[in-house]
């Protein structure tokens, strides 16, 4: 069975730091990312790892996340720095398994499997 459980929410003041994590069990991934969802926001992209083992980060977290990655514990962390009260969401992780569409490895557009999710709460 598949499970993503992740960790290291919490509420800070604003310029401050967080470091999730998200354990990965019942499957190893290549495949991971972090996302988050504001109340009454659409979900979107935070950082992640990508089929090529690059990491991408949305343009409001570059310069201030940094995601790692361990591939004996099946983990993806995310530390963020600079905190904002924007930063506020519900930070999900998400995992999929690489498939080879003939010329590369890619990773699938929608990830198949989802943790619960950790708060993350910025107060200015």
């Amino acid at each position: 069975q598949v499970q993503l459980v992740e960790s290291g929410g919490g509420s800070v003041q604003a310029g401050g730091s967080l470091r999730l994590s998200c354990a990965a069990s019942g499957l190893s991934f290549i495949c991971m990312g972090w996302f988050r969802q504001a109340p009454g926001k659409e979900r979107e992209a935070v950082a992640g790892m990508d089929a090529d083992f690059s990491t991408y980060y949305a343009d409001f977290a570059k310069g201030r996340f940094t995601v790692s990655r361990d591939n004996v514990k099946n983990t993806l962390d995310l530390q963020m720095s600079s905190l904002k009260p924007e930063d506020t969401a519900m930070y999900y992780c998400a995992a999929d398994l690489r498939y080879y569409n003939g010329s590369r490895y890619v990773c699938p557009h929608e990830y198949k499997y989802w943790g619960q999710g950790t708060q993350v709460t910025v107060s200015s």
